[in-house]
């Protein structure tokens, strides 16, 4: 039986020391059970020329700055897998290598869903090479690890927009519900020509979207969609105005 594919809207580095994303999250994970691996795709490693983490042992990355104590001092101690790493280098080209590990958008999300830490995870960098289409084309040669017992996976946000986040919260601006809306409605009827031309897809998006690394995440876990593939949505909320959270389970 083929393994789901997985986006989380991870937001703030925060949401790792717990709060109803991650315990959304926590439900993801008895969802989906243990699993053989994981290959996460994240915002927060952007690479010239493709790259998969290959170590036994990944380090817990702490790309951030101005956080608690706490949140720094937190650790994520799961497995590498250097055999995964190598079939995922042989399905895509990427180069094999010990220079990064897991980061935030990596961690603060499967410390929750895997809290044991006793899922081997492997990394996938975003190319910056690569357009949308190229980072979609890339992903579907993934395809293949769903039938070996592991789980593609994303970490971004569809609406991403540090510029324009309130502190204090608030209501959603009517742009960001738009542009959430529009990528929830082309990844429920199968329109990934929809999701690759984003800025297309809804009035104004590019303030969804100021920069895609957030959103590229999306099209490795769209990519994975076979016939028949339920596609259902968590934690669907848009944070301080312009963050959304919104996770996908497609499968």
């Amino acid at each position: 039986m083929a393994r789901p594919a997985v986006f989380f809207g991870h937001g703030s580095p925060m949401n790792a020391l717990g709060g109803p994303f991650a315990d959304a999250w926590a439900q993801v994970g008895r969802d989906l059970g243990k699993p053989r691996g994981v290959v996460m795709v994240s915002a927060h490693w952007e690479t010239q020329g493709l790259g998969v983490t290959a170590m036994a042992q990944p380090q817990t990355i702490h790309d951030f700055g101005g956080f608690p104590p706490e949140l720094h001092a937190m650790q994520y101690p799961a497995p590498g897998s250097p055999d995964l790493a190598r079939r995922v280098s042989d399905l895509t080209g990427a180069v094999m290598t010990d220079q990064w590990g897991l980061d935030h958008g990596t961690w603060s999300v499967l410390a929750h869903v895997w809290p044991d830490a006793d899922v081997p995870v492997v990394q996938l960098s975003l190319d910056r090479r690569l357009d949308a289409r190229g980072h979609y084309d890339l992903a579907k040669r993934l395809n293949a690890l769903r039938d070996e017992d592991v789980v593609i996976a994303g970490s971004g946000d569809f609406v991403h927009n540090l510029r324009t986040w309130k502190r204090a919260g608030g209501d959603a601006y009517p742009w960001a519900v738009t542009f959430n809306e529009a990528v929830k409605s082309a990844l429920t009827r199968g329109d990934d020509d929809a999701l690759i031309d984003w800025v297309h897809l809804a009035e104004e998006a590019q303030l969804s979207v100021p920069t895609d690394e957030h959103y590229l995440p999306l099209l490795y876990v769209a990519a994975q969609r076979r016939p028949g593939d339920d596609v259902s949505f968590f934690n669907d909320v848009i944070e301080g105005g312009s963050i959304s959270m919104t996770g996908v389970r497609i499968g």
